[in-house]
């Protein structure tokens, strides 16, 4: 019976030794009497007891390590607390095994060196510009060493980039000094296009005006034009009528009476004015004739 339960013991230590079951996205390094033999691809796995054992166990996954929080001087001598995160994974069981003594230690001294340098080379205002350079820069030089590491860096994200409390008050003054500037240039722009707007207006009504009183004079001139015309036509047309009346017989005669009658009245309104003083003409004999001439028109006319 003690002998049965001896050969039980002995089996299932043999199996626990020998069968390994190795989960998706993992490898398992192992080591033959102390030497690298292989690595472990998931699924089962026989390995022979007491000779191989599984020395190293790795996640084949996206591994994100948090880089702790540092202290980095900028170009222009400023501090400036930094941190990040960098994401990386195992590509080489075998080298992540033996190429250090702690890869994930190793990846995050060399980030945060980096850090240091690249920061280092910026001044404060491009640092906070610049964040995907600085990620770019970080990873490029990470990648390069960790290769013999077993392992690839993705890529890093800088958390937070912390200025002194000193250097933050003075850049949000800054920012509030950069917006009063913006908004009194913004208002005197506006003023400006608001007298452009003025000026351009009133020039227009000047011109609306001018054309207005210029089509005014013109529309004047033409009915004074024509007025005129009208005048001179209708004119025209009596002197034509006297003309063919005086052509008449009879019509000279009537054309003196005429002249007789206004040359009377014209005498009598001026010596009817007794402020007026009256100065006959020295030929009277002309009148006389003429009103001579008129009285005897006057007979014919009555004996008509």
């Amino acid at each position: 019976m003690e002998v049965a339960v001896i050969l039980f013991i002995i089996a299932v230590v043999f199996v626990t030794q020998s069968v390994k079951v190795v989960p998706q996205q993992h490898a398992w390094v192992v080591e033959r009497l102390g030497k690298y033999n292989g690595t472990l691809t998931p699924g089962l796995n026989l390995l022979m007891p007491f000779i191989d054992r599984v020395a190293y166990k790795h996640v084949l996954k996206e591994i994100p390590l948090d880089i702790p929080s540092q202290v980095c001087i900028t170009r222009d001598n400023t501090q400036l607390q930094v941190d990040g995160i960098l994401y990386f994974q195992v590509t080489d069981p075998m080298r992540a095994s033996y190429g250090a003594s702690n890869y994930i230690a190793a990846i995050s001294q060399l980030a945060q060196t980096t850090l240091r340098s690249v920061i280092g080379k910026l001044e404060l205002d491009k640092t906070f510009e610049e964040r995907e350079i600085i990620n770019a820069q970080i990873v490029q030089a990470i990648d390069e060493a960790a290769t013999n590491w077993g392992v690839k860096v993705l890529r890093y994200e800088i958390k937070d980039l912390t200025p002194p409390k000193e250097i933050l008050h003075a850049m949000q003054q800054q920012i509030t000094a950069e917006r009063e500037k913006r908004a009194l240039i913004a208002a005197s722009e506006g003023r400006r296009q608001e007298n452009i707007n003025i000026a351009a207006g009133e020039r227009e009504a000047f011109i609306a005006r001018s054309e207005g009183e210029k089509q005014a004079e013109i529309n004047r001139a033409q009915g004074e034009a024509q007025a005129t015309l009208a005048v001179a036509e209708a004119n025209a047309r009596a002197i034509e009528r006297i003309a063919a009346a005086i052509r008449q017989p009879g019509g000279e005669q009537a054309v003196q009476l005429k002249v007789a009658e206004k040359s009377i009245e014209a005498y009598s309104r001026v010596a009817a004015d007794a402020t007026t003083t009256l100065i006959v003409p020295s030929n009277m004999t002309e009148l006389s004739a003429l009103l001579t001439s008129a009285m005897k028109m006057t007979q014919v006319n009555k004996g008509a």
